[in-house]
């Protein structure tokens, strides 16, 4: 039996499988790779050969052997679960014997108002943009650059994040600091989109059967992405030659050595930039359910109805961008993306 990604028929089902219930390519990634990874710990034994028991074996093999993290190991069970239900057509029954990894407690790190600004200092472009909105709208990093240019409202001030974590929609505030150098970023993305609308490409991945209920929408520009990668690229599922996103990893990249160079001696990264946000806005007053609901946390219930009435986005909420961009930062910062 082979095991290779892409050449196994059996991965070729799982793949198969992932594909027609419309989860992401990144959880495709990771699912196909834990079942390689099962397969590979049993000796290359068929999954319809094991059961509950061999599952245990290797759920207990990451936490005590590889010392994974909680969230890596229920990866790990997710895409087994997956396997079992989806494709072999027997679900798991409950799994008693494995040992699960141990969550610890640990408290989110957060920077200063100072330390904010020293960081963003640091940035220019996109990675600039990218960082403040993270931190001036509480987004996470994959919401960040999976933003579409639709889903960016400047007369309510608002952000319409889809499908973030958990699958949710929610509504954040867009602060009003970075209204001027986001339009003057976006008719720069216009720009580069024009041209490869001449040059015959200009079409964006479209979620579920949207491409072929709207054949012309994947090159509307409202279905851009507002942080375009610099180059092309082909889709390993369809083949298409398209321009997507930027990779999350340069993003990351560019935080962790603009906090290098601002001598901040906390380990922050894009995600410190999300804590500081909801931690900063709680000192100052914001209620607590507010919070939650621009961070789009599990539990939380819809965004209220009346939401969109409001001259602000996200229960008018007002970013804490604000304190730390004074008026001479701000004509600084919007040169970073002219």
């Amino acid at each position: 039996m082979q095991h290779d990604s892409r050449t196994s028929p059996f991965l070729k089902l799982v793949r198969n499988a992932i594909r027609v219930r419309h989860y992401s390519i990144r959880t495709e990634q990771a699912y196909v790779d834990w079942i390689k990874r099962f397969i590979l710990f049993h000796g290359k034994r068929h999954p319809a050969e094991m059961g509950e028991a061999e599952v245990g074996e290797f759920l207990t093999y990451l936490a005590v052997r590889r010392k994974v993290a909680p969230s890596t190991q229920n990866q790990a069970l997710n895409a087994l679960v997956f396997l079992y239900r989806y494709v072999l057509g027997r679900p798991l029954g409950e799994i008693v014997n494995a040992v699960r990894a141990k969550r610890k407690q640990r408290l989110p790190v957060v920077l200063t108002h100072n330390e904010v600004r020293a960081l963003l200092r640091h940035l220019d472009g996109e990675h600039w943009l990218g960082a403040f909105l993270m931190y001036g709208a509480g987004l996470r990093v994959m919401e960040c650059v999976r933003l579409r240019v639709q889903d960016v409202d400047f007369d309510h001030r608002a952000i319409l994040v889809r499908n973030g974590k958990g699958g949710k929609d929610r509504v954040v505030t867009l602060p009003d600091e970075l209204i001027v150098p986001l339009r003057r970023y976006l008719d720069a993305v216009r720009n580069v989109h024009d041209k490869d609308l001449r040059d015959g490409f200009g079409e964006v991945w479209l979620p579920y059967a949207l491409a072929r209920k709207y054949p012309y929408a994947a090159r509307e520009w409202g279905w851009q992405y507002v942080f375009l990668a610099s180059r092309r690229s082909v889709d390993p599922r369809s083949g298409i030659e398209r321009r997507h996103h930027i990779d999350e990893s340069s993003l990351q990249k560019a935080v962790k050595k603009a906090v290098r160079r601002a001598g901040i001696r906390k380990p922050a990264s894009c995600h410190t930039l999300r804590h500081s946000f909801a931690t900063h806005l709680l000192e100052r007053g914001m209620d607590i359910r507010t919070v939650q609901e621009q961070l789009g946390h599990k539990g939380v219930r819809t965004t209220r109805i009346y939401t969109h009435v409001l001259r602000r986005g996200g229960n008018a909420v007002v970013s804490p961008l604000g304190g730390v961009l004074d008026s001479r930062q701000q004509d600084i910062a919007y040169a970073h993306v002219i």
